[in-house]
Order: structure tokens, then C-alpha cells, then sequence
């Protein structure tokens, strides 16, 4: 959302209580947002089930609605269907709430022939560039233009192609998988991300009657098809809700039955939170986290999926910056994503940061402070920080956190934490 709209919340937290109960988690942000996008390749009806209500969903509706869908929601399901026309424009006043929105393009592209979007905003946290995106569309067929801040792409009927990612961008590589899908041919993308959200977009695509094959590993084939007909499914849960409930657990040393959970979207922070000293529990579906009074420093570097999850980074340092003894962390996958460090050192952490890489010297203990978010992810670890600090925390613009956290206050506060939402 646009800081004017939403700029008058703030937190407050009185930290040092351990966390102890159950914490269901929603489903997945950025499987559903690329989901819910994937329903203008048909006219048909679809439901989505395990849709959270965040802003960046509000924002995507807002935006098929504007493209001519029906949505009606009830509690986690969608219901889309077609109205009268599709139309292929994307304004920017719709574009600029949230950077997902340039996957419209592949899908207007192939249903329509031309397709016109703004470029995108978002979160600040580094280049994000478009440019594969564009690159695979002309791979395909597509004629591309650039004006006065649009993207224009057209192209009669995109044709199966091979085309290597020089970098595994998820946005990049949902955009030519739904291009793919209904072009004349087969498509190989090499490079392709391999993140959970993929595999899901992947089986909600062949659900409508896509052959996508390879979800999960670099290498994807897509053998077009003239049309896709309505389907029903359900979104996986929040690997990153699910990781940052983890770390809460960590962090006040409390005890959290966290579910569905799916252990295989996060071994890499299982690892390293046993490392540290973490007991952390896999049974059907539940992750049982238990935390330690002494936590041992681990160093992490972000990769994309399978590594460790850049969207997890600032909550680990939050972490970290309790552990005894130093502890390295190296950002590979953004630039200008440690906009959270110098909030965590007003709360007392000791942090050390050099281009992509941060030192960080474990304290005994951190204090409250006024704090203000940079971005969704560094919201998440000053939450995680002020629940684990001396008393009182006041967060400021938590609007940020509210495109990627359902209910995050009511989940905490029902296993103890003592937070509470305000206006400035």
C-alpha cells in the first residue's frame, strides 16, 4: 500500500515473555498472489481455498476486478469468475502497491495478443529488474516497448521456445510459465526458480489443463495447449509465516506447535536452528519448537530455494543478535537488505555491516525502543526483536507488515505476547 494510506498504525510491545501455545498458519502470500493472476488464462470459474487476507491479496483483487473478473470471497476461498470483457492494461495506480502485479503480462499476453503494464513498485530492497521478464516475452514472439513508464507487449500467438534465465527470478519465471502454457510449441525455461510457490502455481496450472513438467528443479518444459478450463485448489501454506513463527519461538526461549506445516520448504532454517540449539519437531504436518536459554551463533547465507531464505534474513539477525558469541551473515539474493540494522542497534544489538555482509555479536539481552519499518521482512524481525526485549517496543508504519502477515498481532497475543495495535 501507498504510505499515505496506511501510515497511522503502530505496535507496542512489552517483550520478555516466552511464547507458548499453537499457531496456525496461513496459506502461502506469494503462491496465492501468482494463483489468483493465473485465472485470467481462462473464462472459466476457479476456487482458490487458503487464500490469506493481507494486503497484497486486497491489492491483486482490486487488480483482476479491474481486468474485468468477479471475485467473491468467503473467509480463505476465492470464487473467480469471467465478466464480460478481459481487458489488457494495467494502470500504475494499481501496479505500484505491490511488484507481483507485472505477472499479469504473461497471461493478458497470451489470452489477448497485446498487453500493456505499468512498471511495477514494492519494497525497496534493491534493483528487482523486469528485464527477464522482457527478455523471455521476446524469446517467445513478442515485440516489446517501453513508454513514459509502460511495458507494451504483443505478439499474434507466442511460440514455444528455449530460453535461459541468467538469474532463478520467481516473478520472471511465473510470468513465462503462464505465457508458455497456451503458446503454439514447447518451452523449455532453463534456470527457472525452484521455490515451493512455482510448484504450486505449476499444479494449479495443470489442474486447468497445462503439461508442465520439471516444477521444483532449474529446468521446466511447457508443452502449450490451445485453451484452460476452471479448476479448484488449494494454496500450500506460508513457509516464511511459518519460519518467522519458528524464530519467535527461538527468540523468547518459549515452546510453539506451529500448523500445517510443510518441514520440506524450510530444512535449511531446521538445520540452522538446530545448530543453534533449537528443538525443533517434524510430526504430520506440525513443527513443535522449543527454545534454549544459551544460543549458539550460526552463520547463514541466502540463496535462493533451497538455501536459505532471503525473506528470513532479518529475523535470523534478530536472532543472532542473542546468541553467544559472532555470527556472519551474508544477503546473495537483494542488495540494500539490511535497512533493518540500524533499528535492531537502537534496541542494543551489536551489528557490524560491510556491502552484503553483517557481523553480528551476540548480547545478553536487547531493550524496547521506538523503531520504524523499512520493508515487510525487517518488520517481521524488529516484532521478533521486541518480543524478545526489555521492556516497551513501539513499531511504527506497520502497514508493511500488513501485506505479508495475516492477524499477526491476534496469532502472538493468543500465545502470550503482549502486543497491541494503535494509531499513531
Amino acid at each position: 500500500m501507498a504510505e499515505g494510506e496506511h501510515s497511522l498504525d503502530l505496535l507496542t510491545i512489552e517483550g520478555g515473555r516466552p511464547l507458548k501455545g499453537d499457531i496456525s498458519i496461513s496459506g502461502s502470500k506469494n503462491a496465492a498472489l501468482p494463483i489468483l493472476i493465473a485465472t485470467l488464462l481462462t473464462d472459466e470459474p476457479c476456487g482458490v481455498k487458503n487464500v490469506p487476507s493481507l494486503d497484497d491479496i486486497e491489492a491483486v483483487i482490486g487488480l483482476l476486478v479491474f481486468l474485468g473478473k468477479n471475485v467473491v470471497r468467503q473467509r480463505d476461498r476465492l470464487d473467480i469468475t469471467a465478466g464480460p470483457t478481459l481487458y489488457g492494461e494495467a494502470p500504475y495506480e494499481l501496479v505500484r502497491k505491490m511488484r507481483a502485479s507485472v505477472v499479469v503480462m504473461g497471461p493478458l499476453l497470451a489470452r489477448l495478443g497485446k498487453v500493456k503494464v505499468s512498471l511495477p513498485g514494492g519494497c525497496a530492497i534493491g534493483g528487482r529488474p523486469v528485464n527477464i521478464h522482457l527478455e523471455g516475452f521476446k524469446a517467445l514472439g513478442a515485440s516489446i516497448q517501453l513508454e513514459e513508464g509502460y511495458v507494451t507487449a504483443e505478439a499474434n500467438r507466442l511460440q514455444g521456445t528455449s530460453f535461459t534465465l541468467d538469474f532463478a527470478s520467481v516473478g520472471a519465471t511465473e510470468n513465462l510459465m503462464m505465457a508458455a502454457s497456451l503458446a503454439r510449441g514447447t518451452t523449455l525455461l532453463i534456470g527457472a526458480a525452484k521455490e515451493p510457490e512455482i510448484t504450486d502455481l505449476a499444479d494449479f496450472l495443470n489442474h486447468m489443463g497445462a503439461r508442465i513438467t520439471g516444477a521444483g528443479t532449474d529446468t521446466l518444459t511447457i508443452e502449450g495447449v490451445e485453451r484452460l478450463h476452471g479448476t479448484e485448489h488449494e494454496v500450500i501454506p506460508d513457509r516464511i509465516e511459518t519460519g518467522t513463527y519458528m524464530i519467535a519461538a527461538a527468540i523468547t526461549r518459549g515452546d510453539l506447535d506451529l500448523h500445517p506445516a510443510r518441514p520440506e520448504h524450510l530444512r535449511e532454517l531446521i538445520a540452522k536452528l538446530g545448530q543453534a540449539g533449537v528443538s525443533v519437531d517434524q510430526d504430520n504436518g506440525h513443527l513443535r519448537v522449543k527454545g534454549v536459554k544459551d544460543l549458539h551463533p550460526v552463520d547463514a547465507e541466502t540463496a535462493v530455494h533451497p538455501g536459505f531464505p532471503t525473506d528470513l534474513q532479518a529475523p535470523w539477525m534478530a536472532l543472532m543478535s542473542l546468541a553467544r558469541g559472532v555470527s556472519h551473515i551474508a544477503e546473495r539474493v537483494f542488495e540494500n537488505r539490511f535497512m533493518h540494522v540500524p533499528e535492531l542497534q537502537r534496541m542494543g544489538a551489536r551489528i557490524q555491516v560491510k556491502g552484503p555482509h553483517a557481523a553480528v555479536e551476540g548480547v545478553d539481552s536487547l531493550s524496547g525502543a521506538e523503531v520504524m519499518v523499512s520493508d515487510l521482512r525487517a518488520g517481521a524481525a524488529l516484532v521478533l526483536a521486541g518480543l524478545a526485549a526489555e521492556g516497551k517496543t513501539v513499531i511504527h508504519r506497520v502497514y508493511h507488515l500488513d501485506r505479508g502477515y495475516e492477524h499477526l498481532e491476534r496469532k502472538l497475543s493468543a500465545v502470550g505476547a503482549r502486543i497491541r495495535r494503535s494509531q499513531e
